[in-house]
């Protein structure tokens, strides 16, 4: 079966300037790749065929480095959006989506088994799946409880909270393209209260393993010295 991914690499990476003055964010390096080309390889190591990138800010640059994929045994091709449509929807200009696809984000570094993904969200015939990650936030400051009466009644020193987060990575079903407005931003938030309000509800899958957005300079970082640590972990 033919395994079809969009991979959003539209943004302007604002977050990690200064870096993406120069370098649109899915061609920044790590190692001797780059982000977006690591996530490539994955991708035709676990079965899909057909790439399409939805792209924006220096669409011509990115279209030259990867150009029809053929470097990667993989078919790549474009879809270009005239204004900024966040990132739910470039999908309403993709012709062909086939019944089942993944979408992601272009600035991921993680170890997720995407075959594996793509048969759970396909077997459970679920509308939209996320890949999801715990993650820790630790209070930078001592939180006070006060009661009616303003008397201290409970301190905690730097709590820690913990949060299931989005990792930018979804499978979805071809019937969330009649929720998305035509030629109007509409993000992963307008599409996840659509489908709550419709009570069709999405999975959420969570995945033990590593996941690291890079799209700010100190995560860029870690991307590039984990990387290196790890390289087998991501590129088999």
């Amino acid at each position: 079966m033919s395994k079809r991914a969009v991979i959003l690499a539209g943004g302007k990476g604002t977050r990690l300037k200064p870096y993406t003055v120069v370098l649109p964010k899915p061609l920044m390096p790590i190692g001797d790749h780059t982000i977006l080309g690591i996530i490539i390889k994955q991708l035709a190591f676990y079965g899909f065929d057909h790439i399409t990138m939805a792209v924006n800010h220096q669409a011509e640059i990115i279209k030259a480095y990867f150009g029809d994929g053929s470097k990667y045994n993989i078919k790549i091709d474009y879809s270009l959006e005239d204004k900024p449509l966040s990132t739910m929807g470039p999908l309403k200009l993709i012709n062909g989506l086939p019944d089942d696809f993944l979408i992601m984000n272009g600035d991921i570094l993680t170890d997720l088994d995407f075959a594996k993904f793509y048969d759970t969200h396909c077997k459970e015939h679920s509308i939209f799946t996320i890949s999801s990650s715990k993650r820790e936030q630790i209070n930078e400051y001592g939180v006070l409880e006060t009661d009616t009466g303003d008397n201290l009644i409970s301190f905690k020193e730097k709590p820690k909270e913990y949060f299931t987060v989005s990792m930018g990575i979804y499978m979805a079903s071809k019937k969330i393209i009649d929720l998305i407005p035509e030629n109007k931003a509409y993000g992963f938030d307008h599409l996840m209260l659509d489908l709550i309000k419709s009570k069709n509800f999405a999975k959420v899958k969570v995945h033990p393993g590593y996941w690291l957005d890079i799209g700010r300079p100190d995560d860029y970082a870690q991307a590039i010295d984990e990387f290196e640590l790890k390289k087998s972990t991501f590129l088999k």
